[in-house]
């Protein structure tokens, strides 16, 4: 009864544990999402380069494989190329080992350790959550994941320092005292619970109640670091082949470091454990050797990152497909792992949206008086695209609202308001296609005036679409808001012009210029273009004020 106790305590401190480690990495995404952002912008093929985004991009988040799983939605969605993506996961290994630091500190002894101070903070953070200031509440909800790192460490402790639960343990590694077997149980373990960073950090407990020699838990570490591919591999189920070459080089990543130091570890015996006990604590030593394993790993790996891309191409062959999937061109669902990014991600996938839209304009509007066989199929092939990209991100913001920050979740609400008006640009660059379409079958042309106030409508809407896209990728709001103003201004000449042109239309028409058939046409286009007008003001609006109404 008393083991059943402990072990329910035990797991118990597990979950408190992985919650802890949730919340406070939830916390510091949301706290530090520009930066994120601006360390995706970094991406080169430098790979050293690249390895120290990865590091710092998972020292963040505190998981290796959301930074792995971020990895192979960027290279889906073809963000990121293999090479990129190798280095990067080669840094998130690195950065994984913040958490192994982080609860080694649990070990330091002393009138009020670490520990004692870290669960005062879990208090302290609760108490901040209450402020209505968001970046209060954002503070507090990292110190208080910190706090329940802790807590859930201590309770762990407390269910190990039972005689029935420590005989229990000992019994069970004695009798798998075997560094295959070792390994094996670290990597089984991980890939249930799916984060390295907890499976190390219990790791580090139960070698600091003296559960375990240090020397049988470096080798369940090193298991660790092969079972927690498991969510990469699971995450390229369904993706392209890139995908999936990126999650093969993960685990041949971690499968090569757990070979060497296996092979180092293995037949020379205690060496290793008898340096590290240079160290004050269990924990420590252990936390140590998990830093040196990947930094060691990475330094003898990162100069062959080339031949790991050809390697896992030889591997996974590209697939001979006669039809291409429709897929957004740089948004992924595995990105909701790194919301921050995903944000980044979505106004890349919305300005795509909006060059789409002004290209079918542009072309389905000099189709009008060309009639060019081979416009149409373009526009309509660009026209599928737009509904696709309207569909499919509005799918993801849903997704993605849950899980941003306050002040992203405002420009998320304004995002649907965007992608929607950009979906109805799409559809009157279609109708413009069909009215050219129409009026060629029929051998109908417009006066040369007709054509000169079609024209200079259309110089002043293209020049709206280049506002609108500069207004939506600026980050100053002072400019962005110079930028509406211009917008706004050129929103009202069209709908002078509009009143203007369809007058001098029923002009033409009562003096015998223009015919009769040509009207509907005529006033068709030129209300649609004021309409794209609107449209596109509401678009920028929508950015610049993300709460206010739109125009």
């Amino acid at each position: 009864m008393e083991l059943l106790k402990s072990l329910i305590l035990l797991l118990a401190g597990v979950g408190v544990f992985i919650v802890g480690m949730n919340m406070m990495g939830d916390g510091l995404e949301k706290g530090a999402g520009g930066g994120l952002k601006r360390l995706l912008a970094k991406i080169s093929n430098n790979r050293f380069a690249g390895v120290a985004i990865g590091t710092a991009v998972t020292g963040i988040i505190q998981s290796s494989s959301a930074t792995s799983v971020m990895v192979i939605g960027l290279v889906n969605a073809g963000v990121m190329t293999l090479f990129q993506a190798v280095s990067i996961i080669m840094g998130a290994n690195i950065g994984t080992t913040v958490t192994g630091l982080i609860v080694a500190l649990s070990g330091s002894k002393g009138a009020i350790s670490f520990s004692d101070v870290a669960i005062l903070l879990a208090f302290i953070g609760v108490m901040m959550m209450f402020v209505k200031n968001d970046r209060v509440k954002l503070i507090g909800s990292i110190l208080c994941g910190l706090g329940v790192i802790f807590v859930g460490l201590d309770i762990m402790s407390g269910a190990l320092d039972g005689d029935a639960i420590s005989s229990f343990f000992k019994g069970i590694f004695e009798i798998v005292d075997f560094p295959l077997l070792l390994i094996i149980i670290g990597a089984i373990f991980t890939a249930i619970i799916q984060s390295s960073s907890a499976a190390t950090g219990i790791v580090i407990v139960m070698a600091g109640s003296g559960v375990i020699s240090v020397q049988s838990a470096l080798f369940i570490v090193l298991g660790s670091n092969i079972g927690t591919c498991v969510t990469a591999l699971l995450a390229c189920i369904g993706t392209g082949t890139n995908a999936k070459r990126t999650a093969l080089i993960h685990f041949t990543f971690n499968v090569i470091g757990t070979a060497i130091f296996t092979a180092i570890l293995w037949p020379t015996g205690n060496w290793l454990p008898n340096i590290l006990s240079v160290l004050p604590t269990y924990e420590m030593q252990i936390a140590i050797f998990h830093v040196i394993f990947n930094v060691t790993t990475t330094l003898i790996l990162v100069p062959f990152a080339q031949l790991l891309v050809k390697y896992a191409t030889a591997v996974i062959k590209d697939k001979k497909t006669t039809e291409e999937q429709e897929q957004l061109k740089y948004v992924d669902e595995r990105l909701l792992v790194t919301p921050a990014i995903a944000y980044d991600q979505v106004k890349k996938e919305i300005e795509h949206m909006a060059h789409l839209a002004k290209a079918n304009v542009d072309a389905s509007l000099a189709d009008i008086n060309e009639h060019k066989s081979d416009v149409p199929p373009v526009v309509y092939a660009r026209e599928k695209t737009i509904n696709f990209t309207n569909k499919a991100l509005t799918d993801f913001l849903i997704k993605l609202s849950s899980e941003v920050n306050m002040s992203d979740e405002k420009h998320i609400g304004a995002f649907f308001h965007v992608i929607n008006d950009l979906e109805r640009i799409g559809d009157h660059a279609k109708n413009f296609i069909e009215i050219s379409e129409e009026m060629n079958e029929k051998q109908l042309s417009f006066s040369q005036e007709a054509r000169q106030e079609i024209r200079e409508m259309s110089e002043k809407v293209m020049r709206m679409f280049d506002l609108t896209v500069d207004i939506f990728d600026r980050e100053n709001a002072d400019a962005s808001t110079s930028k509406l103003t211009e917008l706004s201004a050129l929103e009202a000449e069209t709908d002078k012009l509009k009143k203007e042109n369809i007058a001098k239309h029923y002009t033409r028409l009562s003096t015998n210029i223009c015919d009769a058939t040509h009207s509907p046409y005529y006033v068709s286009i030129i209300t649609r273009l004021e309409r794209v007008g609107d449209h596109l003001v509401n678009v920028g609006y929508s950015v610049v004020n993300p709460t206010g109404s739109q125009a």
